[in-house]
């Protein structure tokens, strides 16, 4: 089948089109970070699932096909830890082989430097690491894991030298935490192609004990980046970014925040998520997925054209906008956890 290089994008209800999605490859992570997988939720008895219930690479690549048909532009994989998934390499190569995407990888880095350059190879363009501190008593407490944080910044040098840069890294700043770490990371990437992004902390899941006072507002990360090394902001770099960008005034480089809690993004999301067990998701605080597995496994299997028509509908009916409608009540309910269908 001949795939147009840009065909038009579904619309949802709320005018917005889909351009992004995010594939989860594994619902296992090697850390157990306090704001995704707490050790207390997730402990040795905790049940991951199956192999049989994981979606197979040929059926990721097909997925992702079928997506790209309908208009995605970019997608990125996720976990848990994506590097955790056996011959990772294998499927990035099936999927740089779909024209016209862009293909990256969030991972927590740990695993990163045995596997940048065979990432590379497979045709991977760009990474982004997780990263929420440097002094290794703050990282080791936020990742319950016993990693160094050296062998992260390992991991993104590797990343940098094989190719994978820029790299984007990734901080979710929780007050009373880690609210220190905020210029410490700005001035450690300061200088380099690197661009630091800090996330609010959200309300993702069930099980992280979300506090709106635990909350620290991208102004507030601006202001006191900017106090030390002034800074001024950047238009976005296409319609739907989500992280807002900001240069230092002195040509060293750039930082970004993401303010899903007190600027809400809703009505610009181009975004859908597809869980380890092929469950589509229109909303990173979903209370339900859709069940794409059963159609691909059925008997008689689902066509490309019938699978599309699939994505059509559920795309065509989303209306989500948690953000924009978040309460402290809303914040209480059981919602899909983060390590389940990525970030």
């Amino acid at each position: 089948m001949t795939r147009l290089k840009h065909p038009l994008p579904l619309i949802d209800k709320l005018g917005r089109p889909l351009r992004d999605l995010r594939i989860s490859v594994t619902d296992r992570c090697n850390f157990r970070c306090t704001y995704c997988m707490p050790r207390e939720m997730f402990g040795a008895e905790y049940a991951f699932l199956p192999h049989k219930e994981i979606l197979s690479f040929e059926e990721i690549t097909l997925i992702a096909k079928s997506f790209v048909d309908c208009g995605v532009q970019k997608i990125r994989l996720t976990g848990g830890e994506p590097l955790l998934r056996r011959d990772i390499d294998r499927l990035v190569s099936q999927l740089a082989e779909i024209p016209h995407i862009d293909l990256s990888l969030t991972t927590n880095g740990s695993l990163l430097g045995k596997r940048a350059r065979a990432l590379k190879d497979a045709g991977l363009q760009r990474i982004t690491v997780s990263l929420d501190a440097l002094d290794a008593p703050t990282f080791k407490r936020m990742n319950d894991a016993d990693y160094p944080v050296s062998r992260v910044l390992e991991g993104i040098e590797a990343a940098d030298t094989v190719g994978l840069g820029p790299i984007k890294v990734n901080a979710v700043i929780q007050q009373g935490v880690n609210e220190h770490a905020i210029l410490e990371l700005a001035q450690h990437f300061r200088g380099t192609p690197h661009i630091v992004r800090f996330i609010e902390y959200m309300d993702v899941g069930s099980t992280n004990g979300w506090n709106l006072d635990q909350v620290v507002p991208s102004k507030k990360i601006i202001d006191r980046i900017s106090a030390q090394f002034p800074l001024e902001s950047l238009q976005p770099l296409y319609q739907g970014e989500v992280a807002q960008r900001w240069r230092y005034l002195d040509g060293q480089g750039e930082v970004g925040v993401i303010s899903s809690v007190t600027q809400a993004f809703c009505s610009a999301c181009s975004r859908l998520r597809l869980s380890t067990d092929g469950h589509l998701f229109t909303c990173l605080f979903a209370q339900k997925g859709h069940d794409m597995r059963t159609l691909l496994r059925g008997t008689p299997s689902i066509s490309e054209g019938d699978l599309r028509a699939w994505i059509e509908k559920k795309w065509g009916a989303r209306d989500d906008r948690y953000s924009e409608i978040r309460t402290t009540e809303t914040a209480k309910q059981q919602k899909i956890e983060m390590s389940y269908i990525g970030g």
